[in-house]
Protein backbone atom coordinates (compact mmCIF):
# COMPACT_ATOMS: atom_id res chain seq x y z
CA UNK A 1 0.00 0.00 0.00
CA UNK A 2 1.46 3.82 -0.80
CA UNK A 3 0.10 6.99 1.46
CA UNK A 4 0.91 10.29 2.03
CA UNK A 5 2.57 11.58 4.69
CA UNK A 6 -0.45 13.85 6.33
CA UNK A 7 2.19 17.00 6.68
CA UNK A 8 2.07 17.82 2.55
CA UNK A 9 -0.48 15.61 0.14
CA UNK A 10 1.66 14.65 -2.64
CA UNK A 11 -0.23 15.23 -6.13
CA UNK A 12 0.56 11.83 -7.70
CA UNK A 13 1.53 8.64 -5.33
CA UNK A 14 5.03 8.42 -4.30
CA UNK A 15 7.45 6.77 -6.85
CA UNK A 16 9.26 3.96 -6.58
CA UNK A 17 12.71 4.50 -6.26
CA UNK A 18 13.30 4.14 -10.37
CA UNK A 19 16.09 1.67 -9.74
CA UNK A 20 16.67 0.25 -6.36
CA UNK A 21 19.50 1.01 -3.99
CA UNK A 22 22.32 -1.34 -4.88
CA UNK A 23 22.68 -3.53 -3.18
CA UNK A 24 19.53 -3.66 -1.40
CA UNK A 25 19.91 -2.88 2.24
CA UNK A 26 16.29 -4.35 2.82
CA UNK A 27 14.98 -1.23 3.36
CA UNK A 28 12.36 -0.34 6.49
CA UNK A 29 9.28 0.92 7.85
CA UNK A 30 8.92 3.75 9.88
CA UNK A 31 10.57 3.47 13.15
CA UNK A 32 9.34 2.62 16.97
CA UNK A 33 10.56 4.64 19.84
CA UNK A 34 13.78 4.22 22.29
CA UNK A 35 15.31 0.63 22.12
CA UNK A 36 13.34 -1.78 23.99
CA UNK A 37 16.17 -3.68 25.16
CA UNK A 38 18.85 -2.62 27.69
CA UNK A 39 19.66 -0.01 29.54
CA UNK A 40 20.11 3.10 27.36
CA UNK A 41 23.52 4.35 27.20
CA UNK A 42 25.11 7.21 29.11
CA UNK A 43 23.48 10.36 28.83
CA UNK A 44 20.91 8.91 26.78
CA UNK A 45 17.46 9.61 27.55
CA UNK A 46 14.79 8.33 30.93
CA UNK A 47 11.90 7.36 29.38
CA UNK A 48 8.55 6.67 31.15
CA UNK A 49 7.68 3.36 30.48
CA UNK A 50 3.72 1.68 31.21
CA UNK A 51 3.76 -0.64 33.75
CA UNK A 52 3.47 -4.45 32.35
CA UNK A 53 -24.83 12.03 42.96
CA UNK A 54 -27.53 9.74 42.22
CA UNK A 55 -31.10 10.77 40.24
CA UNK A 56 -33.05 11.82 42.13
CA UNK A 57 -36.35 10.27 42.33
CA UNK A 58 -38.94 10.93 39.30
CA UNK A 59 -41.55 13.36 40.04
CA UNK A 60 -45.29 11.89 39.13
CA UNK A 61 -46.39 13.23 36.26
CA UNK A 62 -50.12 14.68 36.43
CA UNK A 63 -52.33 12.55 35.12
CA UNK A 64 -53.49 14.29 31.90
CA UNK A 65 -57.17 14.00 31.75
CA UNK A 66 -58.03 13.42 35.12
CA UNK A 67 -60.69 15.97 36.90
CA UNK A 68 -59.62 19.22 37.68
CA UNK A 69 -61.05 20.65 41.43
CA UNK A 70 -63.08 24.34 40.27
CA UNK A 71 -61.79 27.22 41.83
CA UNK A 72 -65.87 28.06 42.46
CA UNK A 73 -68.80 26.31 44.57
CA UNK A 74 -69.91 22.99 43.27
CA UNK A 75 -72.13 23.39 40.33
CA UNK A 76 -75.01 21.14 40.61
CA UNK A 77 -75.86 18.72 37.91
CA UNK A 78 -77.73 19.72 35.20
CA UNK A 79 -80.68 17.80 34.77
CA UNK A 80 -80.70 15.51 31.77
CA UNK A 81 -82.92 17.03 28.52
CA UNK A 82 -84.44 15.24 26.18
CA UNK A 83 -81.83 13.98 23.50
CA UNK A 84 -81.61 15.87 20.38
CA UNK A 85 -80.35 14.00 17.18
CA UNK A 86 -76.81 15.02 16.84
CA UNK A 87 -76.10 17.07 13.44
CA UNK A 88 -72.65 15.35 13.42
CA UNK A 89 -73.74 11.14 13.67
CA UNK A 90 -73.43 8.86 16.28
CA UNK A 91 -70.26 11.40 18.16
CA UNK A 92 -70.92 14.08 20.81
CA UNK A 93 -69.62 17.63 19.94
CA UNK A 94 -66.65 18.84 20.68
CA UNK A 95 -64.36 16.14 19.43
CA UNK A 96 -61.97 14.81 22.28
CA UNK A 97 -58.65 16.57 22.35
CA UNK A 98 -55.50 15.43 20.30
CA UNK A 99 -53.95 12.57 22.71
CA UNK A 100 -50.52 14.24 24.36
CA UNK A 101 -47.49 12.19 24.25
CA UNK A 102 -46.02 11.85 27.42
CA UNK A 103 -42.48 13.48 28.20
CA UNK A 104 -39.46 10.95 28.09
CA UNK A 105 -42.42 8.27 28.67
CA UNK A 106 -42.51 9.89 32.01
CA UNK A 107 -40.55 9.60 35.48
CA UNK A 108 -37.97 12.05 34.44
CA UNK A 109 -39.30 14.88 36.44
CA UNK A 110 -42.10 15.96 33.84
CA UNK A 111 -45.45 15.78 33.51
CA UNK A 112 -47.18 15.42 30.14
CA UNK A 113 -46.01 17.08 27.29
CA UNK A 114 -46.63 20.81 27.48
CA UNK A 115 -46.96 21.09 31.07
CA UNK A 116 -44.12 23.93 32.11
CA UNK A 117 -41.92 23.03 34.79
CA UNK A 118 -40.76 24.24 37.48
CA UNK A 119 -36.58 24.96 38.38
CA UNK A 120 -36.75 21.75 40.52
CA UNK A 121 -38.57 20.00 37.54
CA UNK A 122 -41.89 19.94 39.30
CA UNK A 123 -45.68 20.99 37.49
CA UNK A 124 -46.42 24.74 37.91
CA UNK A 125 -49.25 25.35 40.16
CA UNK A 126 -52.33 25.96 38.49
CA UNK A 127 -52.72 29.75 37.62
CA UNK A 128 -55.05 31.82 39.68
CA UNK A 129 -58.31 33.68 38.74
CA UNK A 130 -59.43 31.13 35.73
CA UNK A 131 -61.91 29.23 38.18
CA UNK A 132 -64.89 30.76 36.64
CA UNK A 133 -63.54 29.36 32.68
CA UNK A 134 -62.23 25.92 34.46
CA UNK A 135 -65.76 25.21 35.82
CA UNK A 136 -67.63 26.32 33.23
CA UNK A 137 -65.72 23.80 30.88
CA UNK A 138 -66.17 21.58 33.34
CA UNK A 139 -69.96 21.89 33.50
CA UNK A 140 -69.24 21.23 29.19
CA UNK A 141 -67.61 18.49 29.90
CA UNK A 142 -70.14 16.58 32.29
CA UNK A 143 -72.64 17.54 29.85
CA UNK A 144 -70.60 15.63 27.33
CA UNK A 145 -70.17 12.87 28.97
CA UNK A 146 -66.98 13.90 30.70
CA UNK A 147 -64.73 14.70 27.40
CA UNK A 148 -64.85 18.29 28.32
CA UNK A 149 -62.71 18.05 31.61
CA UNK A 150 -59.48 17.23 29.59
CA UNK A 151 -60.10 20.01 27.23
CA UNK A 152 -60.71 22.47 30.24
CA UNK A 153 -57.16 21.50 31.80
CA UNK A 154 -55.34 22.07 28.94
CA UNK A 155 -57.21 25.39 27.35
CA UNK A 156 -56.12 26.50 30.56
CA UNK A 157 -52.73 25.63 30.95
CA UNK A 158 -52.36 26.60 27.50
CA UNK A 159 -53.29 30.09 27.83
CA UNK A 160 -50.82 30.42 31.02
CA UNK A 161 -48.21 32.49 30.03
CA UNK A 162 -48.81 33.82 26.48
CA UNK A 163 -46.71 33.48 24.09
CA UNK A 164 -43.19 32.50 26.37
CA UNK A 165 -41.24 29.41 25.73
CA UNK A 166 -40.71 26.66 28.76
CA UNK A 167 -37.49 24.96 28.81
CA UNK A 168 -36.25 21.92 30.85
CA UNK A 169 -33.45 21.88 33.26
CA UNK A 170 -31.46 18.18 33.59
CA UNK A 171 -32.12 17.07 37.50
CA UNK A 172 -29.18 17.02 40.00
CA UNK A 173 -26.35 18.63 37.80
CA UNK A 174 -23.38 18.57 39.65
CA UNK A 175 -21.60 21.97 40.11
CA UNK A 176 -18.64 20.81 39.58
CA UNK A 177 -18.56 17.89 37.13
CA UNK A 178 -15.13 15.35 37.21
CA UNK A 179 -14.24 13.15 34.60
CA UNK A 180 -12.99 9.68 35.12
CA UNK A 181 -9.41 9.15 35.05
CA UNK A 182 -9.79 6.33 32.49
CA UNK A 183 -12.46 7.78 30.34
CA UNK A 184 -11.46 9.66 27.35
CA UNK A 185 -11.60 12.98 28.17
CA UNK A 186 -9.57 12.04 31.65
CA UNK A 187 -6.26 10.59 29.01
CA UNK A 188 -6.48 13.30 26.77
CA UNK A 189 -6.01 15.59 30.02
CA UNK A 190 -3.61 13.76 31.36
CA UNK A 191 -1.15 13.76 27.78
CA UNK A 192 -2.19 17.19 26.51
CA UNK A 193 0.45 18.80 28.44
CA UNK A 194 3.57 16.07 27.48
CA UNK A 195 2.28 16.57 23.65
CA UNK A 196 3.86 19.62 21.93
CA UNK A 197 3.53 21.58 18.25
CA UNK A 198 5.94 21.91 16.45
CA UNK A 199 6.46 24.54 13.95
CA UNK A 200 9.73 23.82 11.25
CA UNK A 201 10.91 26.29 8.65
CA UNK A 202 13.80 26.40 6.11
CA UNK A 203 16.36 29.06 5.60
CA UNK A 204 14.19 30.53 2.90
CA UNK A 205 10.78 30.67 5.29
CA UNK A 206 9.23 27.68 3.66
CA UNK A 207 8.05 24.86 6.33
CA UNK A 208 5.16 23.59 7.95
CA UNK A 209 3.44 22.28 11.17
CA UNK A 210 3.46 19.13 12.89
CA UNK A 211 3.50 17.67 16.33
CA UNK A 212 5.74 15.66 18.57
CA UNK A 213 5.43 14.41 22.12
CA UNK A 214 8.10 14.34 24.84
CA UNK A 215 10.21 11.28 24.91
CA UNK A 216 12.31 11.93 28.35
CA UNK A 217 13.03 13.96 30.92
CA UNK A 218 16.83 15.55 29.03
CA UNK A 219 14.28 17.27 26.96
CA UNK A 220 14.06 14.90 23.66
CA UNK A 221 10.87 14.90 21.65
CA UNK A 222 9.61 12.09 19.40
CA UNK A 223 8.25 13.01 16.04
CA UNK A 224 7.89 12.56 12.37
CA UNK A 225 11.48 12.99 10.30
CA UNK A 226 9.04 14.47 7.50
CA UNK A 227 7.94 16.95 9.95
CA UNK A 228 11.32 18.92 10.76
CA UNK A 229 13.26 17.82 7.33
CA UNK A 230 13.11 21.33 6.79
CA UNK A 231 14.90 22.61 9.22
CA UNK A 232 17.42 20.03 9.26
CA UNK A 233 19.92 22.07 7.75
CA UNK A 234 20.38 25.94 8.94
CA UNK A 235 16.33 26.50 9.37
CA UNK A 236 14.19 27.71 12.42
CA UNK A 237 12.93 25.37 14.97
CA UNK A 238 10.22 25.61 17.20
CA UNK A 239 7.87 23.44 19.85
CA UNK A 240 4.52 24.85 21.68
CA UNK A 241 2.94 23.35 24.64
CA UNK A 242 -0.73 22.85 25.42
CA UNK A 243 -0.06 25.67 27.61
CA UNK A 244 0.92 28.28 25.43
CA UNK A 245 4.94 28.39 26.24
CA UNK A 246 7.32 27.78 23.09
CA UNK A 247 10.50 26.37 23.11
CA UNK A 248 13.24 26.66 20.54
CA UNK A 249 14.75 23.18 19.64
CA UNK A 250 17.25 21.28 17.54
CA UNK A 251 17.49 18.21 15.18
CA UNK A 252 18.95 15.66 17.42
CA UNK A 253 18.87 12.80 14.19
CA UNK A 254 16.56 11.62 11.53
CA UNK A 255 16.09 8.51 9.94
CA UNK A 256 14.29 9.16 6.55
CA UNK A 257 13.57 5.77 5.82
CA UNK A 258 11.85 5.49 9.32
CA UNK A 259 10.59 8.66 9.06
CA UNK A 260 11.23 9.17 12.57
CA UNK A 261 13.46 12.08 14.05
CA UNK A 262 14.67 13.62 17.26
CA UNK A 263 14.85 16.77 18.25
CA UNK A 264 15.90 18.29 21.65
CA UNK A 265 14.48 21.47 23.55
CA UNK A 266 17.64 24.21 23.83
CA UNK A 267 16.21 25.72 27.18
CA UNK A 268 14.03 22.67 28.82
CA UNK A 269 11.54 23.26 31.77
CA UNK A 270 12.51 21.24 34.75
CA UNK A 271 8.96 19.59 34.65
CA UNK A 272 9.08 18.02 31.73
CA UNK A 273 7.03 14.52 31.92
CA UNK A 274 7.24 11.83 28.98
CA UNK A 275 4.77 9.75 27.73
CA UNK A 276 4.64 6.07 29.02
CA UNK A 277 4.78 3.53 25.89
CA UNK A 278 3.21 0.81 25.62
CA UNK A 279 3.92 -2.71 23.84
CA UNK A 280 2.94 -2.41 20.13
CA UNK A 281 3.40 -5.57 19.86
CA UNK A 282 0.16 -6.70 22.26
CA UNK A 283 -2.18 -4.35 20.62
CA UNK A 284 -5.15 -6.35 18.99
CA UNK A 285 -7.39 -5.10 16.41
CA UNK A 286 -10.50 -3.32 18.05
CA UNK A 287 -8.48 -1.63 20.69
CA UNK A 288 -9.79 1.43 21.53
CA UNK A 289 -7.33 4.66 20.12
CA UNK A 290 -6.45 8.46 20.53
CA UNK A 291 -4.89 10.76 18.72
CA UNK A 292 -3.66 14.17 19.60
CA UNK A 293 -1.81 16.07 17.33
CA UNK A 294 -2.82 19.57 14.93
CA UNK A 295 -4.56 18.86 12.11
CA UNK A 296 -3.94 21.71 10.05
CA UNK A 297 -2.44 23.91 12.82
CA UNK A 298 -5.38 23.30 14.97
CA UNK A 299 -3.40 22.51 18.44
CA UNK A 300 -4.16 19.99 20.86
CA UNK A 301 -7.24 18.20 18.97
CA UNK A 302 -8.18 14.81 20.51
CA UNK A 303 -9.42 12.60 17.87
CA UNK A 304 -11.35 8.78 19.16
CA UNK A 305 -10.71 5.50 16.66
CA UNK A 306 -9.63 1.97 16.79
CA UNK A 307 -7.40 -0.37 15.79
CA UNK A 308 -8.47 -1.02 12.01
CA UNK A 309 -5.12 -3.25 11.45
CA UNK A 310 -2.21 -4.60 12.28
CA UNK A 311 1.00 -5.00 10.24
CA UNK A 312 -0.21 -2.96 7.49
CA UNK A 313 2.86 -2.63 5.04
CA UNK A 314 3.05 0.99 3.77
CA UNK A 315 5.18 3.26 1.73
CA UNK A 316 4.67 6.77 1.77
CA UNK A 317 5.70 9.98 0.96
CA UNK A 318 6.03 13.50 1.33
CA UNK A 319 5.45 14.59 -2.24
CA UNK A 320 8.55 16.68 -2.05
CA UNK A 321 10.13 14.02 -4.66
CA UNK A 322 12.79 12.43 -1.61
CA UNK A 323 12.75 8.70 -1.09
CA UNK A 324 9.69 7.06 0.09
CA UNK A 325 9.78 5.63 3.82
CA UNK A 326 8.26 2.33 4.83
CA UNK A 327 6.61 0.79 8.07
CA UNK A 328 4.47 -2.10 8.85
CA UNK A 329 1.98 -0.10 10.19
CA UNK A 330 -0.99 0.06 13.00
CA UNK A 331 -4.05 1.32 11.09
CA UNK A 332 -6.86 3.32 12.50
CA UNK A 333 -9.96 4.71 11.80
CA UNK A 334 -9.17 8.15 14.44
CA UNK A 335 -9.38 11.07 12.67
CA UNK A 336 -5.64 12.21 11.47
CA UNK A 337 -4.92 15.37 8.95
CA UNK A 338 -2.12 17.13 7.62
CA UNK A 339 -0.27 18.24 11.23
CA UNK A 340 -1.30 15.26 12.90
CA UNK A 341 2.36 13.92 12.00
CA UNK A 342 4.65 12.88 14.55
CA UNK A 343 1.89 13.07 17.13
CA UNK A 344 1.44 10.29 19.91
CA UNK A 345 -1.28 7.60 18.94
CA UNK A 346 -2.58 6.34 22.17
CA UNK A 347 -4.24 2.89 23.34
CA UNK A 348 -7.19 2.42 26.22
CA UNK A 349 -4.16 3.46 29.30
CA UNK A 350 -3.00 6.51 27.97
CA UNK A 351 -0.07 4.61 26.46
CA UNK A 352 1.99 5.56 23.83
CA UNK A 353 1.53 2.71 20.90
CA UNK A 354 2.26 4.41 17.68
CA UNK A 355 3.54 7.88 16.14
CA UNK A 356 1.01 9.42 13.70
CA UNK A 357 2.36 8.95 10.17
CA UNK A 358 0.36 9.00 7.24
CA UNK A 359 -3.05 8.53 5.55
CA UNK A 360 -4.72 7.41 2.85
CA UNK A 361 -6.33 9.85 0.89
CA UNK A 362 -9.36 9.64 -1.57
CA UNK A 363 -8.52 12.28 -3.78
CA UNK A 364 -6.61 11.36 -7.34
CA UNK A 365 -7.55 7.15 -7.09
CA UNK A 366 -6.19 7.67 -3.28
CA UNK A 367 -2.86 9.19 -3.41
CA UNK A 368 -3.95 13.07 -2.67
CA UNK A 369 -3.80 15.95 -4.85
CA UNK A 370 -4.54 19.08 -3.24
CA UNK A 371 -4.61 18.96 0.45
CA UNK A 372 -5.51 15.46 1.34
CA UNK A 373 -7.96 15.02 4.58
CA UNK A 374 -8.77 11.92 6.80
CA UNK A 375 -11.19 9.69 5.45
CA UNK A 376 -10.79 6.95 8.38
CA UNK A 377 -7.52 5.32 6.98
CA UNK A 378 -4.27 6.37 8.92
CA UNK A 379 -1.38 5.04 9.67
CA UNK A 380 1.40 4.63 12.72
CA UNK A 381 4.57 4.14 13.33
CA UNK A 382 4.30 1.30 16.27
CA UNK A 383 6.84 2.56 19.12
CA UNK A 384 8.27 -0.78 19.42
CA UNK A 385 9.89 0.13 16.27
CA UNK A 386 10.25 3.68 17.07
CA UNK A 387 12.01 3.32 20.15
CA UNK A 388 14.79 1.19 18.56
CA UNK A 389 15.55 4.30 16.14
CA UNK A 390 14.71 6.83 19.16
CA UNK A 391 17.80 5.44 20.68
CA UNK A 392 20.32 4.94 18.34
CA UNK A 393 19.27 8.87 16.97
CA UNK A 394 20.18 10.15 20.39
CA UNK A 395 23.22 7.82 21.07
CA UNK A 396 24.88 8.88 17.65
CA UNK A 397 22.88 11.11 15.85
CA UNK A 398 22.67 8.65 13.23
CA UNK A 399 19.88 5.30 12.19
CA UNK A 400 20.69 1.77 11.69
CA UNK A 401 18.99 -0.30 9.24
CA UNK A 402 18.41 -3.70 9.38
CA UNK A 403 19.49 -5.24 6.25
CA UNK A 404 19.44 -8.62 3.87
CA UNK A 405 22.22 -6.93 1.40
CA UNK A 406 20.40 -7.57 -1.59
CA UNK A 407 18.32 -5.30 -4.50
CA UNK A 408 14.90 -5.65 -4.60
CA UNK A 409 12.78 -4.97 -7.62
CA UNK A 410 9.86 -2.84 -6.74
CA UNK A 411 7.88 -2.68 -9.51
CA UNK A 412 7.88 -6.23 -10.05
CA UNK A 413 4.59 -7.49 -11.04
CA UNK A 414 4.94 -10.60 -8.65
CA UNK A 415 2.95 -12.35 -6.00
CA UNK A 416 6.24 -11.28 -3.91
CA UNK A 417 9.40 -9.88 -3.59
CA UNK A 418 11.37 -10.13 -6.72
CA UNK A 419 15.33 -9.90 -6.33
CA UNK A 420 16.35 -7.88 -9.31
CA UNK A 421 17.69 -9.40 -12.56
CA UNK A 422 19.13 -6.53 -13.95
CA UNK A 423 20.69 -3.00 -13.35
CA UNK A 424 23.82 -4.31 -11.71
CA UNK A 425 26.25 -6.80 -11.85
CA UNK A 426 25.03 -10.02 -10.01
CA UNK A 427 27.37 -9.47 -6.87
CA UNK A 428 25.54 -5.79 -6.26
CA UNK A 429 22.15 -7.38 -7.15
CA UNK A 430 23.26 -9.93 -4.13
CA UNK A 431 25.94 -9.61 -1.89
CA UNK A 432 27.53 -12.87 -1.60
CA UNK A 433 29.25 -11.69 1.59
CA UNK A 434 25.90 -10.53 2.82
CA UNK A 435 23.10 -12.13 4.67
CA UNK A 436 20.62 -13.28 1.84
CA UNK A 437 24.35 -14.36 -0.11
CA UNK A 438 25.11 -16.44 2.86
CA UNK A 439 21.80 -17.71 2.87
CA UNK A 440 22.19 -19.13 -0.73
CA UNK A 441 19.94 -16.49 -2.56
CA UNK A 442 20.19 -15.54 -5.90
CA UNK A 443 19.48 -13.12 -8.51
CA UNK A 444 15.30 -13.78 -9.75
CA UNK A 445 14.48 -15.32 -6.36
CA UNK A 446 10.86 -14.20 -5.41
CA UNK A 447 10.47 -14.18 -1.60
CA UNK A 448 7.66 -15.12 -0.59
CA UNK A 449 7.64 -15.00 3.70
CA UNK A 450 9.79 -13.43 5.65
CA UNK A 451 9.17 -14.06 10.01
CA UNK A 452 6.47 -16.51 9.00
CA UNK A 453 4.47 -13.09 7.15
CA UNK A 454 3.40 -13.49 3.90
CA UNK A 455 5.16 -11.44 1.58
CA UNK A 456 3.36 -9.79 -1.74
CA UNK A 457 5.85 -7.09 -2.72
CA UNK A 458 9.12 -5.41 -2.32
CA UNK A 459 7.48 -2.56 -0.20
CA UNK A 460 5.84 -5.28 2.00
CA UNK A 461 9.42 -7.10 2.40
CA UNK A 462 10.91 -3.97 3.29
CA UNK A 463 8.26 -2.73 6.00
CA UNK A 464 9.29 -6.48 7.40
CA UNK A 465 12.29 -6.31 7.56
CA UNK A 466 12.82 -2.87 9.60
CA UNK A 467 10.26 -4.19 12.06
CA UNK A 468 13.87 -6.31 13.43
CA UNK A 469 16.96 -5.27 14.54
CA UNK A 470 20.66 -6.13 13.25
CA UNK A 471 21.78 -9.49 14.46
CA UNK A 472 18.28 -11.20 14.58
CA UNK A 473 17.60 -14.77 12.79
CA UNK A 474 14.57 -14.62 10.34
CA UNK A 475 13.13 -17.66 8.83
CA UNK A 476 12.68 -17.03 5.31
CA UNK A 477 11.07 -18.53 2.01
CA UNK A 478 11.73 -18.22 -1.53
CA UNK A 479 11.13 -19.52 -4.81
CA UNK A 480 13.45 -20.51 -7.32
CA UNK A 481 11.76 -22.03 -10.48
CA UNK A 482 8.74 -22.23 -9.07
CA UNK A 483 10.19 -24.28 -5.96
CA UNK A 484 10.04 -23.05 -2.32
CA UNK A 485 12.72 -23.02 -0.29
CA UNK A 486 13.53 -22.08 4.02
CA UNK A 487 16.23 -20.78 5.41
CA UNK A 488 17.16 -18.84 8.20
CA UNK A 489 19.05 -15.84 7.36
CA UNK A 490 20.71 -13.31 9.98
CA UNK A 491 20.40 -9.62 10.01
CA UNK A 492 22.97 -7.79 8.93
CA UNK A 493 23.23 -3.50 9.47
CA UNK A 494 23.75 -0.27 7.67
CA UNK A 495 24.15 3.38 9.31
CA UNK A 496 22.67 6.42 7.97
CA UNK A 497 20.44 7.17 4.74
CA UNK A 498 21.72 6.69 1.42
Amino acid sequence: MSTENEGTAAPTPPAAPSAPPVPVAASTPEPAAPAPQGAPASGAEHTQQLPPTPPAPPVAPPAYGHEQTPAGPPVPPAQPAAPAPSPYGAEAWPPPPPAVPAYGGGGQGGGAWGVPLTAEGAPQPKPKGRGGLIAAVLVAALLAGGVGGGVGYWAAQRDHGGSGSTTISAPNTPKDLKRDAGSVAGLAAAALPSVVTIEASAGDGEGGTGTGFVYDEQGHILTNNHVVASAANGGKLSATFSDGKKYEAEVVGRAQGYDVAVIKLKNPPTNLKPLALGDSDKVAVGDPTIAIGAPFGLSNTVTTGIISAKNRPVASGDGSGGKNSYMSALQTDASINPGNSGGPLLDGRGAVIGINSAIQSAGNGGFGGGQAGSIGLGFAIPINQAKNVAKSLIDTGKPVYPVISVSVDLQAKTDGAKISEQGAPANELVDPNGPAGKAGLKPGDIITEFGGKQVDSGPTLISLIWTYKPGDTVKLTYLRGGKPNTVDITLGSRVGDK
